[in-house]
């Protein structure tokens, strides 16, 4: 399989992302460049994390003029699958593939730590081979990643079993002590309708090897790799689900 990570002015998970790709999944895994009008043969997009143009006006508010995102909007609405993580999670809202907005923590501070995640549907690419009684591991670092939308959006997105991932307690239980940023609803990461455009704020590239004690976040990029593949779920489904 053929992911494509997009590099801006002031991203700096894209070698993160690309390691975890190519070195620990074994698939192969290119650098795109934000001034490139063309994807290739690519057949999964990466949007990684950073500070994308500085973070100038609003995050992700100027990655979105890039003439990459016009391909990654033509890809998306395709059918192809596209994964934002932190400040891609913000670019693919600034560009209308997600709905709603991450704003200024409502602690007003930056906050780089592990947290948990809920994850309550695993009818994604993404989150295919995470249990439903998972609690993933992951870290976060952002400033503005408390999700927001209005109430209708919010309704939707329970409705359409959107919401991929919520920050909750270690053993799964969604409270507010257990809400780094002031998120709605706990949210930590939603898809689209189609379910092929992912977003979510906690970094699973950097939970991916056993040498950094954190595996959790491989199950992310493996379910992408494997619904690629057409291959079928190595996890039980669970009944609810």
């Amino acid at each position: 399989m053929h992911f494509s990570v997009l590099q801006f002015p002031g991203s700096n998970c894209d070698q993160d992302c690309v390691h975890v790709l190519s070195g620990v999944l074994g698939q192969q895994a290119d650098y795109l460049w934000h001034k490139e009008e063309s994807l290739g043969n690519t057949d999964a997009v990466v949007v990684p994390g950073g500070f994308s143009y500085g973070d100038y006006l609003r995050t992700g508010s100027i990655a979105q003029f890039s003439p990459v995102m016009k391909e990654v909007k033509k890809f998306a609405d395709a059918g192809g699958l596209v994964i934002g993580i932190c400040n891609g999670f913000q670019i693919l809202c600034e560009t209308g593939l997600l709905p709603g907005a991450l704003v200024r923590n409502r602690s007003l501070q930056f906050r780089c730590e592990h947290v948990y995640l809920k994850v309550p549907s695993q009818n994604s690419p993404f989150t295919r081979e995470i249990g439903m009684e998972k609690v993933m591991r992951v870290p976060i670092a952002h400033g503005e990643g408390c999700y927001f939308a209005d109430d209708d959006t919010l309704s939707k997105l329970k409705t359409n079993d959107q919401i991929l991932f919520q920050y909750s307690s270690p053993d799964g239980e969604i409270t507010d002590l257990s809400n780094p940023n002031g998120s709605l609803l706990n949210i930590a990461g939603i898809c689209n309708e189609s379910r092929n455009v992912c977003g979510m704020m906690p970094h699973p590239e950097r939970a991916s090897e056993s040498v950094l004690g954190e595996e959790d976040g491989v199950k992310i990029f493996e379910g992408m790799t494997l619904h690629f593949q057409g291959a079928p779920r190595r996890i039980e489904q669970d009944s609810a689900a």
